[in-house]
């Protein structure tokens, strides 16, 4: 019983530093991609593993609904192609699996989301750089000090921790603050 108290306790205190520390960062992240949205754009997620899977919900809360009934937002997660993703690390690298996918999807004015919990994803980092290439706005969610990765987005998001977990659980609780400051936005509401 005592772990597990601890294990909640660790995590609702990482967010209460995340409140103090990344809150202004965390707004401006749901402004820039409400902002991309209202002017035709859309919004490319991708990440690794447990990053993947918090990729993959959010774009699903864009496209469906968060809390509030509106039309569909489009987000894509870039790890949810498994023919693309397989060609490509076959073909070219694990690497390349999301520079190239971003590379033929982004546009200008569009907003990608690298989500790394190490902060040193080389695939996440490349498709990054594709997208700031292409004049796609950038936002990292990262953990441990931001790694190589920090310096490459336009906007990155670092949850203080070198605990794998408790950086995923914080990301998704971003992911959900932003999906609600979104949806706000762009249905005029507060």
């Amino acid at each position: 019983m005592e772990r597990i108290r601890q294990m909640l306790n660790e995590s609702a205190d990482l967010k209460r530093r995340m409140a103090d520390e990344q809150a202004d960062k965390i707004l401006e992240a749901a402004r820039m991609v409400s902002a991309s949205l209202a002017g035709g754009g859309k919004l490319l997620l991708m990440g690794n593993g447990g990053s993947a899977a918090d990729a993959q919900h959010i774009a699903a809360e864009l496209i469906g609904r968060f809390k509030r009934e509106r039309k569909a937002i489009p987000a894509l997660a870039l790890t949810v192609d498994t023919s693309a993703l397989t060609a490509l690390a076959n073909d070219y690298g694990f690497e390349t699996v999301f520079s190239r996918q971003v590379e033929a999807l982004a546009q200008p004015g569009d907003v990608v989301i690298g989500i790394s919990t190490s902060g040193n994803s080389e695939n996440v980092a490349r498709g990054l750089k594709v997208a700031a290439e292409r004049g796609a706005q950038t936002i990292a969610l990262l953990g441990n000090d931001g790694g190589k990765i920090k310096n490459l987005a336009g906007l990155a998001i670092v949850v203080p921790s070198n605990d794998t977990a408790r950086i995923q659980e914080t990301h998704i609780a971003v992911g959900h603050i932003i999906c609600e400051l979104i949806e706000q936005e762009l249905t005029n509401e507060t």
